[in-house]
This record gives structure tokens, sequence and C-alpha cells, in this order.
């Protein structure tokens, strides 16, 4: 069991959710993506990757805090260089919502409601 995590809600709304969750047994932080309660993937990330992945967060923070028109960025200095994972959003224009794309089309899979879906039990 995992001794704590959180969870969070997709933009697109329609009961899609991430859990994010820590595993010392493992030496593991678990991300997985939810549909309802059917777990649809996870990614088992490593305890010493955490502070590589809280990095390029707070720098995705810090850009998109800095788009805001709440006021200029602070000017503090950045750990990441060029063509950092932060830098493309903080040329995102002010005040606009990031374009949604809709995914995983199933209208050809007809066929699939004569079958019934049972979720299949993952421990992520």
């Amino acid at each position: 069991m995992p001794s704590f995590g959180d969870l969070f809600t997709d933009l697109r709304g329609e009961d899609r959710t991430m859990r994010v969750s820590y595993h010392p047994d493992r030496g593991a932080l678990v991300v997985s993506l939810w549909s309802g309660t059917v777990c649809r993937g996870s990614f088992r990330m490593a305890a010493g990757d955490v502070e590589r992945l809280l990095s390029v967060l707070t720098e995705i923070q810090l850009s998109a805090t800095s788009v805001t028109p709440a006021g200029p960025p602070t000017g503090g200095a950045t750990t990441a260089g060029p063509g950092a994972a932060g830098a493309a959003v903080a040329e995102a224009p002010a005040g606009t919502e990031p374009a949604v794309d809709q995914t995983g089309d199933i209208s050809g899979t007809a066929h699939r409601g004569s079958l019934p879906i049972l979720p299949v039990p993952r421990v992520a």
C-alpha cells in the first residue's frame, strides 16, 4: 500500500483523474491515469528521479506565473538552461488557455457494445 499520495482531476473532465502515490517499500513514485474506477495506465518512477521531476514542475510553475497579467516576472535565476521544459510555457500569450485535444476516438468499435466491459484490477 502507498504511504501517501494525492488525486488530481483532468481539465477535460469526464471522470478522468491522475493519482500520485509513494511506495517506500519499492522506492518508487507511481503516477497512474484513471477513467472512473478503471486504471488506464501507470508509470513507476525511481525515488531518486523525483527531484528532477520537481525541478521541471517548478520551472513550469515559474514560467506560468510569469505570463499572468498580475505583474512582471521576478527575474530570479533559473537552474535550467536554454531549451528547458519551462521555456516553451513562458512564450504562451497571456490570458489564453491552451487548446485541449480530444483523444481516444472509439467510434469504430461499435461491436464492443455486445460484450460486457469488466474492469481489470490493477495494482499501481
